[in-house]
This record gives structure tokens, C-alpha cells and sequence, in this order.
């Protein structure tokens, strides 16, 4: 991980609101950069649920098709906005894969 991507996520740690966003903005720039770091650092928050919403919402943006595994398990999850993140980032990757997820699940009833 480069020393930018390592500095906003300090910055989206901080508890400081100003510094979380422009944490967030440095790497929504960059997402698709950084895809292999925010899918770690999102698979391993556990505490932070705020953090793993705007981690999601950076892999979504990403449009990597290296976010698919991560998106298509986030379709079952308990939480709505994680759901909204996962569907809307499957939605814009375009591909046969992620067309095929969505068709799955809207048929069974998983997202709408």
C-alpha cells in the first residue's frame, strides 16, 4: 500500500469528522487504485460499522471487477445500505458476472 492510501485511511479512522471525509474523498479519487487495500481493509473492520459502509461504498465505486466476490457476499447482508453499496456497485461494473449476480438476486428475492 502506498503512503497515501495508508494516510486516508488513517484519516477516515480519525475521530475527527473533517478529517474522516477528506480521508474518504482522497481515496474515492483513487478507488480503483487502491481496490486490493479497501477490500482488505474491509474485510478486516469489524468495529466500525460506519467505516465498512464507506469502505463499500469505495469498492463499489472502484467499478473492478476485483470487487465482485465482495460485492455479491454484501447482497445477504443483514444491513440495508450495505445492500444499496453492493447492488449499485454490481450495477455500474458491468459485467457478465455481476449482470448474472443481480439477476440471481432479484429471482430469489434478495434485493428488489
Amino acid at each position: 500500500m502506498t503512503r497515501g492510501f495508508d494516510a486516508a485511511m488513517r484519516s477516515m479512522r480519525s475521530r475527527d469528522r473533517q478529517r474522516q471525509e477528506e480521508g474518504f474523498a482522497q481515496l474515492r479519487a483513487h478507488a480503483a487504485e487502491h481496490i486490493a487495500g479497501l477490500i482488505e481493509q474491509f474485510e478486516n473492520e469489524g468495529q466500525d460499522h460506519g467505516l465498512r459502509r464507506w469502505l463499500l461504498e469505495l469498492i463499489a465505486g472502484a467499478e473492478s471487477p476485483a470487487a465482485l466476490p465482495v460485492l455479491t457476499a454484501q447482497l445477504d447482508s443483514a444491513d440495508e445500505s450495505l445492500r444499496r453499496s453492493a447492488t449499485a456497485g454490481l450495477t455500474r461494473l458491468t459485467t457478465p458476472e455481476a449482470r448474472s449476480t443481480l439477476w440471481r438476486a432479484r429471482a430469489n428475492g434478495t434485493i428488489t
